[in-house]
């Protein structure tokens, strides 16, 4: 498996132009990823580096995206598959919208890094429902997007009840510690 390092991914982010706050918004959720990872209690192997790198580089086509329209998981995911990262390139195109959303399939590192991406706005770590009612502002743009910003919600809830599961302390401690640091 071809997993760049923190200094490679962030050497990545700046070779595709990733604007400042993209950058920003990049680097909390990598944050918020690797503690998670940090407090899982070992009854689910994770990759913690893949999530890393992948939370880093979840939005390498974000700034691209804003200027051409384009779905930035999508075009995320083939930029990585091309510089030949296929399980980054994965998990980034799964940040927007999970494959496997069952409750009852075990939680795995596209989970990690998707629950991450969903409790960081802008830079600031949030609540689910403060992050759902800025993704409905900014691109809640029609009645059908509103309505899936709204049923990407129960996923996130889905996927912070599977990660409940796994982790030595609860969720709400370790998203607490890491908004005042």
């Amino acid at each position: 498996m071809n997993i760049p390092d923190i200094t490679t991914c962030i050497k990545l982010l700046q070779q595709y132009d990733v604007l400042p706050n993209v950058l920003e918004h990049s680097l909390q959720v990598h944050k918020v990823a690797c503690t998670i990872v940090d407090h899982l209690n070992g009854s689910v192997a994770i990759n913690r580096d893949l999530v890393c790198a992948a939370a880093l580089l979840h939005d390498i086509t974000k700034s691209r995206a804003l200027k051409t329209g384009e779905k930035h998981d999508i075009t995320g995911k083939e930029l990585l598959e091309s510089l030949g990262y296929p399980e980054i390139a994965d998990i980034v195109g799964q940040h927007v919208f999970l494959r496997d959303t069952s409750p009852t399939s075990p939680l795995n590192e596209a989970d990690i890094v998707y629950y991450a991406d969903k409790r960081v706005m802008h830079h600031e770590i949030v609540t689910i429902d403060q992050r759902i009612e800025d993704l409905i502002k900014r691109y809640g743009t029609t009645p059908e997007r509103c309505n899936k910003i709204l049923e990407n919600k129960d996923i996130i809830l889905t996927i912070e009840n599977k990660l409940r599961r796994h982790l030595i302390k609860p969720l709400e401690e370790i998203i607490a510690s890491l908004q005042h640091e």
